[in-house]
């Protein structure tokens, strides 16, 4: 009888666990993507993302992005242009994000992860708060780059960037 119930029970789990699946949320516009400092704030558009996301299992969350560097945009051209030569928007057109885990805190979640930024890869943990409206939500998050981690060394450039994250998505 203990013979056929322990597989039983093996089997059962197994099944419901493959139930167990992130929810695949789609980005929405408007969408928010903000950098500041007390020398240069602005922001960037272009966002492709790839995220699966359960509030109740975050462990089994994914989040992976990608922005398009060329649109970074500070309001004034020559803040602009000399930003985007910063991060040498001819050379790394793209910053991308990737998730290693994801894991619930008393604040909301954080998201470790890698961050690649003018050809630089970094340890990085987005902070951020899910509110889910059933088939619709809002991700808000922020984080801190620091500048000379990544070899944004030109001169002018601050020592770090806040980054904010205001993102509506749907099932």
């Amino acid at each position: 009888m203990k013979k056929t119930i322990y597989p039983a029970l093996i089997i059962l789990f197994i099944s419901f666990s493959a139930f167990i699946v992130a929810t695949t949320w789609k980005v929405k516009d408007p969408y928010e993507i903000k950098f500041s400092n007390g020398k240069i704030h602005g922001e960037f558009q272009g966002l492709k993302a790839n995220i699966q996301f359960d509030k109740a299992h975050p462990e089994d969350s994914k989040i992976s992005a990608t922005i398009d560097a060329t649109t970074l945009s500070t309001g004034f051209f020559i803040k602009t242009n000399h930003s985007k030569d910063a991060i040498d928007v001819d050379h790394y057109p793209t910053i991308t994000f990737t998730s290693t885990t994801v894991s619930k805190t008393s604040a909301g979640y954080d998201a470790n992860g890698k961050l690649t930024l003018k050809g630089v890869t970094k340890p990085i943990a987005i902070h951020f708060t899910f509110d889910d409206k059933g088939n619709e939500g809002i991700f808000k998050g922020d984080f801190k780059v620091i500048t000379k981690d990544f070899g944004i060394t030109k001169n002018g450039s601050p020592d770090y960037l806040d980054i904010s994250l205001n993102i509506p998505v749907t099932k």
